[in-house]
């Protein structure tokens, strides 16, 4: 704004008689405020009444105009000064652009990095062919000559990835972990913010009423995860809000803004508050540890370096045929090599740190492993088909169940110093071990009994699509022992929603729900 001002005196026209000196000019933030703009100059004198002053001037520069001042003498008061206004000058300025985030950026570069580097390749594939063989034998001498000189450029240019890759190491919050974080968290939350408003024009059709009891349910809880882990600095500063989306999808998630998007599939599939608790505080895990940023981050840095490979690829294939395949194998390398398995570890860590929020919000943790078991048997009755684990993002059911299992002795101890209430002796576990063997039980005596007795019923088919918690207690819903022992789990749905308030405990809320 001040060299803006600067330009308009300069090119303002003003009377002869008036001496412009810039470097005398005071430059004010608020036109309005003539007291903080009217600031006599040193040695100010006059004394003939009248008798106008041709220096100093002053400008008051603010939002869109300057204003040019002189002093002259007041014929009120005699031998005081006053400001006397020459002429004013009104410009307009443009409105503030903001910038678009880096990682929108990287989303449109990233298609032609990869399309300039094919290009890039494919041109020396067809300028090498067109060379005739002299000079060619003369480039390769060229080559062999400067080996030395060619090793010791791209070991340089390897340190300066490698310093450039360093200054952006961070320290995961929680957990301690060192790993690359090139996008800082204030361009991703731009980021998120879009892909927020995406994600509700997307649903927009399928969202539940805040009135909805399922909703209600969702937002105590997640303000109970928050209320109870307000001392962690990432939960407190967060707005979290829930959108809840009526459709059968068995999923949740949370963007790094705290926008919290449950689906009704994810409702149904967990068997009680426990359950629930520990999903969302999962998903709530990924937002505060950054795993957008950081899996994009690290995905960017691949992306760059696997561009030399690219170029390689395309000038020394033959054709253009293999080059597409060899970049083909490339991509899925590159993805079973450092993608997936990256993925897997963040699911991981996200285990380890929504065990610990759940446990702080006096859930039983004991109810996490189940949920994945339970998952894993739903496929087993369903025949749903499912890829070996280094082929998917996230760790099996099984994989994720024993991490789970051996995170509890830990994860209760923290719930324990939270002064959470003693939980129950009947442990999800074990209710959930002796039931499947129950069933497996039953099952084999149907079989057998099957040629002998006809007429009786066949083991009960769980039709696909079925919810986990729905499919299992459908596959034992006539087992009278079953019964007993899941006394007291109630699934989400099958019971009024009770109310949560911050601070009451997974026990209560379970105790309430029986009572109802």
């Amino acid at each position: 704004m001040s060299l803006l001002c600067r330009s308009a005196i300069k090119t303002r026209r003003l009377p002869s008689r008036y001496i412009i000196q810039p470097r005398k000019f005071l430059v004010c933030k608020q036109a309005s405020c003539l007291a903080t703009c009217l600031v006599p100059y040193p040695n100010f004198q006059t004394t003939s009444p009248l008798r106008v002053v041709k220096r100093p001037f002053f400008l008051c520069c603010g939002n869109g105009g300057a204003v040019f001042f002189h002093y002259g003498v007041n014929p009120t008061f005699p031998g005081s000064c006053s400001p006397v206004l020459i002429q004013s000058v009104h410009f307009h300025t443009s409105a503030p652009t903001r910038a678009l985030p880096a990682p929108i950026i990287w989303i449109v570069l990233k298609p032609l990095q990869k399309l300039a580097a094919i290009l890039l390749g494919r041109s020396i594939r067809k300028w090498w062919e067109t060379l005739p063989e002299n000079r060619r034998q003369l480039m390769r001498e060229w080559v062999l000559r400067r080996q030395w000189h060619l090793v010791v450029g791209a070991g340089v240019a390897m340190v300066i990835v490698a310093l450039l890759l360093f200054t952006h190491l961070d320290e995961s919050p929680l957990t301690g972990r060192v790993r690359l974080l090139v996008f800082s968290r204030e361009k991703y939350m731009e980021l998120a913010t879009l892909t927020s408003e995406a994600h509700m024009e997307e649903y927009a059709e399928h969202m539940l009423p805040v009135t909805d009891p399922r909703h209600q349910m969702v937002e105590q809880l997640v303000e109970l995860l928050a209320q109870r882990n307000k001392d962690i600095p990432e939960v407190s500063e967060i707005p979290w809000s829930v959108h809840v989306v009526d459709t059968p999808n068995i999923n949740a998630f949370v963007l790094p803004n705290g926008k919290v998007f449950m689906f009704t599939g994810m409702l149904d599939a967990v068997a009680d508050i426990d359950q629930l608790i520990i999903v969302l505080g999962h998903e709530m895990a990924h937002a505060i540890l950054d795993h957008s940023a950081e899996q994009a981050s690290l995905s960017h840095v691949v992306d760059l370096l696997s561009l030399i490979l690219v170029t390689a690829i395309w000038a020394m294939c033959p054709r253009d045929s293999l080059a597409v395949l060899g970049q083909w194998a490339k991509d899925k390398i590159t993805e079973l090599m450092f993608s997936r398995p990256y993925s897997r570890k963040l699911e991981t860590e996200a285990d380890q740190v929504g065990m610990q929020l759940a446990a702080k919000a006096c859930a039983d943790v004991r109810a996490g492993p189940v949920f994945w078991q339970q998952l894993e048997l739903v496929d087993r009755l369903t025949g749903e088909p499912t890829l070996p684990e280094w082929l998917s993002t996230h760790p099996s059911h099984r994989n994720r169940s024993s991490h789970l299992d051996r995170l509890i002795p830990q994860a209760l101890e923290l719930r324990e110093s939270c002064v959470c209430p003693a939980l129950p002796l009947t442990d999800p576990r074990a209710v959930f071990s002796e039931t499947v063997q129950i069933l497996l039980e039953k099952t084999k005596d149907q079989v057998r009994r099957g040629p002998e007795r006809p007429h009786e019923p066949q083991p009960t088919s769980v039709p696909t699509g079925l919810p986990a918690a729905a499919a299992v207690q459908s596959a034992l819903s006539s087992s009278s022992g079953v019964d007993q022992l899941s006394k007291g789990r109630v699934p989400i749905g099958a019971a009024p929603i009770p109310t949560v308030a911050a601070g009451e405990t997974s026990q209560h809320l379970q105790q309430n729900t029986n009572r109802q």
